[in-house]
């Protein structure tokens, strides 16, 4: 372990310093000083990064001094895609019940279910969390025998899939004209067409969030989502996905104008797939970012659910599924004329596009869709952004750089997951598998990816896993033991890695000139770490302590 932290203050704790001097081996991310020991911050900004000597000089005599010895001090740390008020609503809200994490044992988390609604009989809807499908298909009588008297909702922990029991599909509803509405692939039915409960893609997106929640819930779970990722080092994330229907961006301006929000917020709003009038979906874009918008919540584009996930069958994929002959996934949003309208009309409001992409099929149609969009705005720098990718054409992945389309990945689900990896193979192929989530290749190609958890619908946030798995494509043996090894020629260099979480990121909320680096001008945003994430050994960065995150020269966050 590196030297531990010893801060020392030259005044009274509580006040905050006009003047912050900042001590330690740090990363700048900026290649004109790539390293500095001191950096000296005004109001919150940047006003001096380079010798400790200098930098006390420069500093005023009440200055506060937070000194990191020998441990490394980076820009803070940023996610391209995430979801900050369902983390907080599973962790908090109705959905803490799932909170033990991801199970595929059915009858234990029945068991969790049970237990919840005994100790919270007051609620009217029940909303679990965390389910992950294992070989055996359960529908609403798993739910009915333990809940037959109120609606219960058991959400996947993918998020793209949820099952409903008999009351919950009334309160929904859910019955066989919606089926019909739908098709099987979304809602599916038993032998006699009637739906069973298990309900996918658009529908259940809109089910989870029909769960009533006010506003000062909301703030709850936005400020339990600011201290787990403050926790976790993080100073800015992108909110993959803001609904209008849910008083998520009311809370974040009144939690504001409370002077209550440290982390940086860069909000997408949901998109309806394939909406009628695309310009006015943008319109009521605009229409909310001038209204919330300020300094720690911002609206900077829409988002597009594409398709779903492989594991529900509702990847969309260029080829059939090989368990399913005739069928490649779910085309959620698949209207090309309706895309390009969408993508030129945020452009002209400055607003980018950010696409929830799994299957090749999806991701070749969206930058079809863009590579239109850019002949009629004449804008090769609109940074829409296509997150997960876990399938990708080499075709594609050249037109991602062309287009200056921002590729999110997700280092942490690279490797072979064990039960996941072999469910993989049988619905697309080994060869197929075998190449999923390219890295390096989009870095090669001239493109500017960004790293993303996707928490909580992914069970980490965590960046020197994010660095481990980025370079090892494998889990540290700590975290699961035996061959989990991915596509190695997509691994990448620790560089690269903190690119991905820095300057990158940065540039996707079109915020470089004041966040993603240690530079003379910048937000004064860092987090520090125990160890060298440049030069320590692999193993070592898996084990890295987090010393502190800092916000505008605040320490937000201390161990």
């Amino acid at each position: 372990m590196k030297e531990k932290v010893d801060i020392s203050r030259k005044e009274t704790a509580g006040t905050k310093a006009a003047e912050t001097l900042i001590l330690g081996n740090i990363i700048t991310m900026d290649p004109k000083r790539p390293a500095a020991r001191a950096a000296l911050v005004k109001d919150g900004v940047f006003a001096y990064i380079g010798s400790a000597e200098e930098a006390k000089k420069l500093a005023a005599a009440d200055a506060r001094v937070l000194d990191y010895g020998g441990n490394f001090v980076y820009p803070g740390f940023m996610d391209g895609h995430a979801h900050g008020v369902f983390a907080g609503y599973r962790a908090v809200g109705q959905a803490n019940l799932a909170q033990v994490g991801l199970t595929t044992d059915y009858a234990k988390y029945r068991e969790i279910i049970k237990d919840f609604i005994k100790a919270n009989p007051q609620r009217e809807v029940y909303l679990a969390a965390g389910w992950v499908q294992n070989e055996e298909y359960v529908t609403k009588a798993y739910l009915d025998e333990i809940c037959p008297d109120k609606p219960l909702i058991m959400n996947t922990g993918d998020a793209h899939s949820c099952l409903l029991n008999t009351k919950a599909m009334e309160w929904a509803g859910v019955d066989a004209a919606f089926a019909k509405k739908y098709g099987p692939a979304i809602v599916h039915v038993d032998a006699t067409g009637e739906p069973d409960g298990y309900v996918c893609e658009g529908p259940a997106f809109k089910i989870i969030h029909d769960v009533p929640v006010t506003v000062e819930e909301a703030k709850t779970y936005i400020l339990a989502w600011q201290d787990f990722a403050l926790a976790n080092g993080l100073t800015a994330t992108a909110f993959a996905g803001d609904d209008l229907r849910f008083p998520e961006a009311e809370a974040y301006y009144e939690l504001e104008r409370e002077g209550k929000l440290k982390i940086r917020t860069y909000a997408n709003v949901i998109i309806p797939d394939n909406p009628a009038d695309p310009k006015a979906e943008i319109a009521q874009v605009v229409e909310q970012r001038a209204k919330y918008s300020k300094e720690y919540y911002r609206i900077i584009g829409g988002k597009v659910l594409l398709d779903g996930v492989v594991e529900a069958h509702t990847g969309w994929m260029l080829q059939d599924y090989l368990d399913q002959p005739g069928y490649h996934g779910v085309e959620r949003f698949n209207d090309h004329d309706k895309m390009v309208e969408l993508i030129t009309a945020a452009d002209a409001e400055g607003l980018s596009i950010h696409a929830h992409s799994v299957g090749n099929g999806a991701t070749h149609f969206m930058l079809d869709c863009i590579e239109d969009a850019e002949k009629i705005t004449g804008d090769k720098d609109q940074r829409n952004i296509i997150a997960h990718l876990q399938f990708v054409t080499g075709e594609d992945i050249r037109r991602m750089a062309e287009t200056g389309t921002i590729p999110a990945v997700p280092p942490l689900w690279t490797l072979k997951v064990p039960g996941a990896y072999e469910q993989e193979v049988k619905y697309v192929g080994r060869e197929l598998s075998d190449r999923a989530y390219p890295i390096k290749s989009f870095f090669d190609a001239g493109a500017y990816p960004v790293f993303h958890s996707d928490y909580p619908v992914s069970p980490y946030m965590d960046i020197k896993l994010s660095i481990y798995m980025a370079e090892k494509r494998a889990a540290p043996q700590s975290i699961l033991s035996g061959d989990t090894q991915r596509n190695i020629g997509e691994a990448i260099t620790r560089e690269q890695s903190l690119r991905a979480m820095t300057v990158n990121v940065a540039r996707q909320f079109h915020q470089e000139h004041r966040l993603g680096s240690i530079e003379f001008g910048k937000l004064a945003n860092m987090t520090v770490y125990d160890c060298d994430f440049l030069h320590d050994d692999i193993e070592k960065v898996a084990d890295a302590n987090l010393i502190a995150t800092i916000v505008d020269g605040e320490e937000a966050y201390k161990a």
